[in-house]
């Protein structure tokens, strides 16, 4: 079985889900050209076809196909066998609710070390970043921003009122040297500039990549998190000025090694878009 790699998921800008109970999707959703394809096992997927879903799933990865699998949350009725299907898979996990660092644990040794990456819904996830980052196996967080807003009766929806969580899941990040966190996703799948519009201000904040529901969100994505030729030609200017890495002036402001490793990311960025 192909196993989806560690830095493939620290890279990606899209997540792209696709419920595990709709095989004939898997192929089309790879066509897409998602960064990731996320094969689905929790809220996609009807309590009645977990177990059908399930098995669709095990059979794509073991036809050599890497993705990403949403398992159910540790306290549902399913998550055990989900588990035991990632141990046989070694398959990339993707936990809901995922909000225990032991529980994170165990599924890694389930998989051998394979990445995980934990979906961060709860009041409880939140409060719990530092240890839930700690845990080896973690390659990345993602925000699930719908679930968590619904906890805390807020609107998903409303900025401002989740500014607080995405720049708690941006600081635990850094602080653990993870890749920028995976923001959640925009229900509107029909209008691009919607998927444009959130993701330019997740990315404003420290976010570094998407989650996608539809196909059609994919190319909004990584238009979106391509530097734009304003930040390019300014990175370039930031570069050339900094010589020996000294601090220099610029257009009227200081360029230090904090500014000069900004625009070495910018650079890097648009050379990967």
């Amino acid at each position: 079985m192909t196993a989806l790699p560690a830095e493939t998921l620290r890279a990606a800008r899209s997540l792209l889900f696709v419920p595990g109970s709709r095989p004939e999707r898997f192929a089309k959703a790879a066509a897409a050209q998602p960064d990731v394809v996320i094969l689905d096992l929790e809220d996609a997927v009807a309590p009645a076809d977990k177990d059908a879903a399930r098995r669709h799933v095990e059979c794509w990865l073991a036809g050599g196909n890497a993705a990403l699998v949403r398992i159910n949350a540790v306290d549902t009725p399913w998550y055990e066998q989900d588990l035991a299907m990632i141990g046989r898979t070694g398959a990339a996990a993707m936990p809901a609710k995922a909000q225990r660092p032991e529980d994170l644990a165990r599924l890694a040794e389930a998989t051998s070390g394979a990445p995980v990456v934990p979906l961060i819904e709860t009041a409880a996830a939140v409060t719990a970043l530092g240890p839930l980052c700690a845990v080896g196996a973690v390659v990345r967080l993602a925000f699930g921003s719908i679930d968590l807003a619904n906890q805390l009766g807020v609107d998903p929806d409303d900025r401002e009122a989740l500014l607080t969580f995405r720049s708690m899941l941006v600081a635990a990040s850094a602080a653990a040297g993870l890749a920028p966190p995976i923001d959640g996703v925009t229900r509107s799948f029909t209008e691009s500039d919607s998927v444009t519009d959130d993701f330019g201000y997740a990315r404003r904040l420290g976010m570094g990549a998407k989650l996608c529901i539809h196909p059609a969100q994919v190319a909004a994505v990584h238009t979106a998190a391509a530097p734009s030729a304003a930040e390019v030609a300014w990175a370039q200017k930031v570069v050339s000025a900094a010589g020996d890495g000294s601090a220099v002036a610029l257009d009227g402001q200081m360029i230090d090694v904090p500014v000069v490793e900004r625009a070495q990311r910018i650079l890097r960025m648009a050379g990967a878009a």
